[in-house]
Parts: C-alpha cells; sequence; structure tokens
C-alpha cells in the first residue's frame, strides 16, 4: 500500500510539473530592468574605459599624495612614466576605494642589479589603512630568474600565498596587473563579516583566482583582521631595497 501510495504521489507530482513546464513562457525567465550603463571601451585592452579613473595618465601625480606627510607626491614624472623616488617614500590616491577594477602598468629597469628581494622591490597596497606599509599588498618585484620566497615573489598577496604561475617578463619590458578587488567588510562591533578577496591577471594570465586575504600583511607572523576600516587609498611602495628604482605608467581604476 505504501509503495502503491508512493508512485502514484510521484506520478502525480510529476504530471503536475509536466503541466507546468508546459503553460510556461520564454519571457518568465526574462528581464529588462535594471539596464546595464553604457560603457566605451578602450582602444586596446589595456586603454581606460569611458567610466574609468585616471589615476596616471604621463602627465602628472595629481591623484596622488605623500602617504608621510598628505602632501604632493614627490616621485619623478618624466617621459609619460612615473619612477620612485626612494629618497621621499610611499605614495597612495587621494580618493579611498571600496571594491573597484585596476589597470597598473610597471617596469624593471634593464640595468636591474641585486638578488631575491633586493631586486625591483616595490608594491601594490590594494586598500591602505595606515602610515608606512600598513594594508594589504601584492608584490611587485623582479621575479624573471631571480629566487626568493614564493610568497614573496611578484604577483604574490605577499606573505600569504603563492602566484599560480610565473608570468614574469625579462627587466627592460613593461608588465600589467589587472585586479578586482573586493573589500573586507565589517560589521557595527568591528568584528568581520566577509573577508577580501582578490584576483589579478598578471600580464594576461590568472594569478590569484578570487583568492581570500586572512587579514592585512603583515611581513612577521600571521595576518588577521584586528582592525575595522572602510573605503581606503591604493598605494605604491617604495621600498628601501639598494637596486635601481622602477617606474609606472597607465594607471586606471573602475569602481564597483
Amino acid at each position: 500500500m505504501k509503495r502503491y501510495f508512493f508512485i502514484t504521489t510521484l506520478l502525480t507530482t510529476s504530471f503536475f510539473a509536466t503541466q507546468a513546464q508546459a503553460q510556461a513562457k520564454h519571457e518568465d525567465t526574462e528581464f529588462y530592468t535594471p539596464v546595464p550603463v553604457v560603457v566605451t571601451p578602450g582602444a586596446t585592452n589595456t586603454a581606460a574605459p569611458s567610466d574609468a579613473i585616471i589615476l596616471f595618465d604621463g602627465k602628472n601625480l595629481d591623484q596622488w599624495v605623500s602617504v608621510n606627510d598628505k602632501g604632493a607626491a614627490k616621485w619623478i614624472v618624466k617621459d609619460g612614466i612615473v619612477t620612485v623616488d626612494k629618497k621621499t617614500g610611499n605614495i597612495e590616491t587621494k580618493k579611498a576605494f571600496n571594491n573597484y577594477q585596476l589597470h597598473l602598468e610597471w617596469l624593471i629597469p634593464s640595468n636591474i642589479t641585486g638578488t631575491g628581494q633586493n631586486r625591483g622591490n616595490s608594491g601594490l597596497f590594494l586598500a591602505s589603512i595606515g602610515p608606512g606599509d600598513a594594508g594589504y599588498e601584492v608584490q611587485i618585484m623582479d621575479s624573471y630568474n631571480n629566487k626568493t620566497y614564493t610568497n614573496g615573489q611578484a604577483a604574490s598577496v605577499y606573505k600569504q600565498t603563492t602566484p599560480l604561475v610565473n608570468a614574469n617578463k625579462k627587466p627592460g619590458e613593461w608588465q600589467t596587473y589587472d585586479v578586482i578587488w573586493t573589500a573586507p567588510v565589517f560589521n557595527q562591533d568591528g568584528t568581520l563579516k566577509s573577508a577580501a578577496r582578490v584576483t589579478v591577471l598578471f600580464n594576461g594570465v590568472l594569478v590569484q583566482n578570487n583568492f581570500e586575504l586572512t587579514g592585512p600583511t603583515v611581513y612577521v607572523g600571521k595576518p588577521s583582521y584586528s582592525k575595522a576600516h572602510g573605503a581606503s587609498p591604493i598605494k605604491l611602495q617604495s621600498h628601501g631595497d639598494p637596486s635601481e628604482p622602477i617606474s609606472f605608467r597607465n594607471i586606471w581604476v573602475r569602481e564597483l
């Protein structure tokens, strides 16, 4: 009796499901709002689209300040590029951001010297949350035939994860980072609601795939979300290693 009831129920359910499917219309699963905003792509994949905020276009550092004193950024702008001035420290954007898409191009000079972490070292801080190197860092350095700890090589989330592959070009060639940053979210009491995530394409190659960060970057110890924060600037590092300074160009961001 129970078996008969089960089969009957199954057939009845199947019948009504088939009837509902037959009565469904293709319009039932189509929607027309919201309408996506029209964005004009750049002429190339590296050119800024129409809705991007231009952070550096080769002319000046008007969108940046010195991290040390919040005064004018003093790195060297010449011939359409900006070169790190190691005497003046890190720079960061005037504007603070939450979630975004970022494009950045960087150059290790062809005459680079040094080994390991002392070879073209810099960093892209996806959110600058304080002075110095406080924030969440994607490493920038020469990792073309240059050994170091793998969670400290180019395109690593510094001291947290190794890139999926080594996509470095040799010194003297321009390299690109295309980054999708999802900022951490905190509850009203300061506890973590959702962790930060980052996706990085390095020279067009996926090297960080929606990686979940365990906190801001720390040089010693394990990171943690010990301090809540909101929207934050993007920071570029002036590292103290003795090698020749690196350069940047074509930096733009799209808020998401």
